[in-house]
């Protein structure tokens, strides 16, 4: 009978949308358009392995035999179909040994002036007991971060905190050293902060917009919402003073878009109406979620009811989304945006971020940390400035996540583009940085079959949405 066609059901997915069955090829994470042949092909292995002659004979009467023969050989490039020889290794590294670092987080002051009540930084310090960065730290920094990586076109200088504009001065003097620096070297920098508004003024705001740094407001929503958690050292709501700093900001600043980072906790899920707060009340060009479910004080994570309603609620807001871009608006919901972004590129991550692979954190003493999330925790550092990164640790360490081998991401058809999930969130509830973070995993699929959803129909209807606010995000990189 010759040889035997099985389907690899390991590399394929399917989603339907109005009819249409859409193919996702895993490995590569590309979406097609199923064809009826190529839907005949599939629904005939999925019935059991078959020879090219059984297949013709049941396709025959709709296609030649040409046709069938050069769909099948698509199907086995793809390896979507298996003729019994081995399948190629989807990702041919299984060990880092060299990174490629392109940004830098400086944590530049532990000290905060808020004390919000789910902050997972563990070396948090009220103002008074702030531990500063020095300016040779932060050179050294900049220094480790040109050694390791020479032959980068654009680097990132992130300033975090606390509050990283607590230490004002400080990130002044870094962005003098950096601009300097880099133009002496022929290279581009770029500088990203996260803050709390509340120290803003013009002249912080006129001066950050001189350099185009691109900024990100932590603010949680509504005056009720916002104020449950974003609370002052001596326990006041702080949303009167966000808001009037951050509309003052967003009449001010024209260099970037400004987006609005959320923090949402036990109790609070009301995505759409936060986003609607964000967006159209206030004017933030990109409103982002980020959902606590392994934060350090248990009270404060999302229950499982309440993540679900989290998602729900996402998609409901995807809806909108979908609904604005057939109408070519897009309404700033950053989540989504950044899903339908990694679906149109294809991304294929072996990793779930940059973090130790294309960044690394620096915290006020000059150790090297995963990423500013674990500045303060338990988890070994890896290296110091003034003695460099210790390759071999850290290769490790990003080594155990790409092996997948029996933890379930192997066979999961969305690992190239989960990849595990973030690092911080299995620290913090399992104890292990490595450890796939399985309690996302269905609602993560689901969120992800809805982006093709989502993608597709915009494809199909109003695809110059993608040409203007989806592909010159990473043109502009």
């Amino acid at each position: 009978m010759g040889v035997m066609f099985q389907l690899n059901e390991n590399n394929l997915h399917e989603v339907a949308v109005d009819g249409s069955r859409l193919l996702f090829h895993i490995p590569t994470s590309s979406l097609f358009n199923m064809d009826q042949l190529t839907a005949g092909v599939i629904d005939a292995l999925r019935a059991g392995q078959k020879s090219a002659e059984q297949l013709i004979g049941e396709l025959k009467q709709t296609f030649s035999e040409d046709e069938i023969h050069e769909t099948i050989s698509e199907l086995i490039a793809l390896e979507m179909v298996n003729d019994g020889r081995p399948l190629s290794p989807e990702s041919p590294v299984t060990k880092v040994d060299k990174l490629a670092l392109s940004t830098v987080v400086l944590n530049v002051n532990t000290g905060c002036n808020l004390s919000c009540t789910y902050c997972y930084k563990e070396d948090l310090d009220v103002p008074s007991a702030g531990r500063k960065m020095a300016l040779q730290t932060a050179i050294d920094s900049v220094e480790m971060l040109i050694q390791q990586s020479p032959d980068e076109k654009l680097y990132t200088v992130v300033f975090f905190g606390g509050e990283p504009l607590s230490n004002k001065a400080l990130i002044e003097q870094v962005v003098d050293y950096c601009d300097q620096r880099f133009a002496e070297l022929g290279k581009r920098v770029e500088y990203v902060m996260t803050t709390n508004a509340t120290l803003l003024t013009d002249e912080i705001i006129d001066w950050l917009n001189s350099h185009r740094f691109g900024l990100s407001i932590s603010i949680d929503g509504p005056k009720a919402i916002h104020d449950k958690n974003r609370i002052t050292v001596g326990g006041q709501g702080t949303y009167d003073v966000v808001r009037r700093k951050a509309l003052r900001l967003l009449e001010r600043y024209t260099s970037r878009p400004v987006g609005a980072r959320v923090t949402l906790t036990r109790g609070t899920t009301a995505v759409e109406q936060i986003w609607d707060h964000l967006f159209n009340d206030m004017g933030f060009a990109e409103v982002g979620f980020a959902p606590v479910t392994s934060g350090d004080v248990a009270s404060y994570n999302l229950t499982g009811e309440e993540l679900n309603e989290v998602f729900q609620g996402m998609k409901r807001l995807g809806r909108q989304y979908l609904e604005a871009a057939l109408e070519h608006r897009n309404i700033g919901f950053s989540n989504m945006h950044q899903l339908i972004t990694d679906i149109h590129e294809g991304h294929k991550k072996s990793l779930p971020c940059g973090a130790g692979l294309k960044m690394l954190a620096v915290d006020h003493e000059g150790d090297l940390n995963l990423c500013h999330r674990f500045t303060g925790s338990d988890l070994p550092t890896f290296g110091n400035v003034s003695t460099g990164v210790q390759q071999v640790e850290l290769g490790e360490f990003l080594s155990q996540r790409l092996d997948r081998t029996d933890t379930g991401c192997a066979s999961c058809r969305i690992r190239n583009l989960c990849s595990g999930g973030c690092y911080h969130e299995s620290y913090a509830r399992y104890g292990d940085a490595a450890h796939p973070t399985y309690h996302y995993c269905d609602l993560m699929r689901d969120w992800i079959d809805f982006g093709i959803e989502v993608y597709s129909r915009i494809m199909a209807a109003n695809p110059s949405f993608i040409d203007q606010f989806i592909s010159p995000r990473r043109a502009s990189v």
